[in-house]
């Protein structure tokens, strides 16, 4: 059995981070498996290195050990590009020269503030249409999806389902600018970190499909999921590392880690109340 935590650093870990982490850590090692690190900073402008140092640092304080050096996915663009060539030269990705104001002006259904159906504008395009206007405008790189339902069974939220072309649409596998898509990059380092189980938030349920998807593109096996629900603030609003919630910087300097390894552990229902434990 192999795990993982991936965390991004675009910020400081906070408490929503480190549950996951935790739960990731302690499925692995009560089974005696193996538990990975990933650094998932693909988006190399808002992930700079010493972020990434950081949260390796806080996550040693905490006491979790990994059982082989961290993955930067900074460092393997080259291996997402051959991944990416081959999905093309089977026909399965396309170019799209969308930009950002026409994707929020489409009249296709959204799936919440910021992410939206695409509607196939440039699923098309005949390679000569394709070619001129890139002479414009560097394309980004689409997967296209059929008309088919992915099913799996998930350790905490149960049977899922999703029809891809009705309830997700053609994804980004590359930015325009040249980036990495989120979906392509996970699927391909799960895979090659040999992962068999990934424990992480339930804000990421809805990739699944897509990844499953893309496993099976790729002939991979799917590892099993576990979607945890996230820790919220008083307000009810999601922690996010952009408003700085009770994330490691400020927790360090008024607790130990065995404070914060039990306070999570009592959110997560495993102790009965909140006391100083360690990981192990």
């Amino acid at each position: 059995m192999i795990g993982r935590f991936a965390p991004t650093p675009s910020g400081r870990l906070h408490l929503g981070n480190l549950l996951c982490a935790m739960l990731a850590y302690l499925s692995a090692r009560s089974q005696g498996g193996q538990f990975l690190l990933r650094i998932e900073d693909v988006d190399i402008p808002r992930c700079p290195r010493v972020l990434a140092q950081q949260a390796i640092d806080d996550l040693r304080f905490l006491g979790f050990r990994w059982d082989a050096p961290p993955l930067y996915q900074s460092a393997r663009s080259g291996v997402y590009q051959d991944v990416l060539n081959r999905l093309r030269r089977e026909g399965h990705v396309y170019p799209c020269f969308c930009t950002r104001a026409q994707l929020h002006a489409t009249v296709a259904p959204n799936l919440g503030d910021t992410q939206f159906i695409y509607p196939g504008t440039c699923a098309h395009l005949t390679p000569e249409e394709a070619a001129e206007r890139a002479k414009t405008r560097a394309p980004a790189m689409r997967l296209r999806v059929p008309d088919e339902t992915i099913t799996f069974t998930d350790r905490v939220f149960g049977a899922q389902a999703e029809n891809l072309a009705r309830d997700c649409g053609d994804f980004l596998l590359q930015r325009s600018d040249g980036l990495f898509g989120y979906q392509l990059a996970v699927v391909v380092d799960d895979t090659a970190m040999g992962v068999n189980q990934v424990v992480r938030g339930s804000d990421l349920l809805s990739s699944t499909p897509r990844q499953r998807y893309l496993l099976e593109l790729l002939g991979c096996p799917a590892p099993e999921y576990g979607h945890v629900p996230l820790l919220l603030a008083p307000d009810g609003r999601r922690l996010s590392k952009r408003d700085h919630d009770l994330d490691l910087g400020a927790l360090r300097q008024n607790y130990g880690p065995e404070e914060i390894i039990g306070t999570l552990a009592h959110c997560a229902g495993l102790l009965e109340r909140r006391e100083p434990v360690s990981l192990e």
